[in-house]
């Protein structure tokens, strides 16, 4: 079987090596030196140079446990400005990794050390936060392995989806910048009627830096226990995972534990993730674990292999589109440890606004466009989200969790999360205790709506 290296939690595949995983590194331990680098995949049997994150060791993205330190050393070893942003991380904002606003890029052959505690644990990731980097896949996991998930033992396989154009992203948003009746380039598209469901036409999706035509394909028990650690890397795309006939349950999002909601398909979002356990079936026959781009026929996944099941090959294409993603799961959701009941002591109303029409976007923040919003240490802070668009728009907010507390006029005690999800027409409210003082990245998450204008800022008074 070969492996990608995007499976960095291969070595952990039974439950017993699981639960006895040692520390990447410990608490005032050794510094891990991240690489950003060249790299190579293939697509549809063609090679694709692209970019990567990797540890000396060949290693993708970083694993610690609940407790050890952030000690990382990042090597841009590409030949341009790069840098990465610690997604669902609650670190010291100048340590946040987006360029001119927490600091500089990282010039080619220079390094930037980082420390600070890894908190909060669970499902993260790590991405580039310059120009359209991240489409050309400068993106890895970020796992922080909660002390309940170790002691459970259960087999833990990361998932990390993200999407594919043979077109380059600067292609790609000069084509959305135009307006229709002058033609789009290669790689855009736009739908005039109803909901906006996508606004680029991927070649394909990829699931641990691979297609269905050559899926990873990672060992499992049979009959055992597995935690699938999902993270959606797409640029601008949005799946619903399908088990098949596999019942699983949900047990967190965004890396944030919940009360668990079985089922066998779950929304994710763009930069939001899933941890999800299922239990292999008795009979010992594989599982594909499959991603489906919504409102496309394309699809993603990998395969869970007991010894001796064979694994049919699957197709990357279907007869059906992948399912809309919206707010009905996200209105079941349950935080496991949500905030104290408290009013709100400050209400930041940000409107989401553009259109396909010229491809321009905002997010004025209190009905100012340019303007952060501003908070005050020690505040309960609520942010109402106002979607007048025909998009969706995964909002995200840097160096803090929030809890969704309201959906379209329905209070609800919802899910801790880093980024929700705003679906057209809809109004959200979502309230957080402002504890980290900061100059903080506040912005949609679809690549090309943030750099056509959704992005934003949220400042303390009085930071230093």
């Amino acid at each position: 079987m070969r492996l990608s290296r995007r499976s960095f939690l291969a070595g952990t595949t039974s439950a017993a090596v699981a639960a006895a995983a040692p520390r990447a590194m410990g608490a005032g331990g050794a510094r891990t030196t991240l690489r950003m680098e060249p790299g190579q995949i293939e697509v549809a049997g063609k090679a694709a140079k692209r970019y990567r994150v990797a540890q000396a060791s060949g290693a993708f993205g970083l694993t610690l446990n609940e407790g050890d330190e952030f000690n990382v050393r990042l090597e841009n070893g590409l030949a341009v400005l790069a840098g990465l942003h610690w997604h669902g991380l609650t670190e010291p904002w100048r340590q946040d990794g987006v360029p001119y606003l927490s600091g500089p890029p990282i010039a080619p052959g220079a390094a930037r050390d980082y420390n600070f505690a890894a908190t909060p644990p669970g499902t993260r990731w790590m991405h580039s936060h310059f120009g359209l980097q991240e489409q050309n896949l400068l993106a890895a996991p970020l796992i922080i392995r909660e002390a309940s998930a170790i002691r459970g033992g259960a087999q833990e396989v990361v998932l990390f989806l993200e999407d594919f154009s043979w077109t380059s992203p600067e292609e790609i948003f000069d084509g959305l910048r135009k307006r229709p009746a002058a033609g789009m380039a290669a790689g855009a598209m736009t739908s005039m009627a109803g909901p906006d469901l996508n606004d680029v036409d991927y070649d394909a999706y990829l699931a641990n830096e691979r297609t269905l035509d050559d899926p990873e394909v990672i060992r499992v028990e049979r009959n055992g226990e597995v935690r699938l650690r999902i993270i959606n890397a797409g640029a601008s795309s949005n799946f619903t995972i399908d088990l098949g006939n596999v019942q699983g349950t949900l047990v967190a999002v965004d890396g944030n534990p919940i009360a668990p909601l079985p089922g066998r398909r779950f929304p994710v979002a763009i930069a939001q993730r899933a941890d999800v356990v299922l239990r292999m079936p008795a009979d010992g026959a594989a599982v594909p674990i499959l991603a489906l781009g919504e409102g496309r026929r394309l699809r993603t996944g990998i395969i869970l292999q007991p010894p001796g099941a064979a694994v049919a090959k699957i197709s990357p294409s279907t007869s059906e589109m992948g399912p809309q993603v919206g707010l009905a799961q996200e209105l079941e959701l349950r935080a496991s440890a949500p905030l104290a009941r408290k009013p709100a002591d400050r209400s930041i109303p940000v409107d989401l606004t553009g259109t396909m029409m010229g491809y321009v976007w905002g997010m004025p923040i209190n009905g100012m466009g340019g303007l952060p919003g501003t908070v005050d240490r020690g505040e309960r802070v609520e942010i109402v989200f106002r979607n007048t668009t025909m998009m969706s728009h995964p909002m995200h907010l840097h160096g803090h969790v929030f809890q969704v507390v309201e959906v379209d006029g329905k209070p609800i005690r919802g899910a801790i999360r880093d980024t929700i999800l705003v679906p057209p027409k809809a109004t959200l409210k979502v309230q957080f205790d402002a504890d980290n003082p900061g100059l903080w990245a506040f912005h949609c998450h679809n690549l090309y709506h943030m750099a056509a204008g959704m992005f934003g800022t949220l400042v303390y008074r009085g930071f230093s």
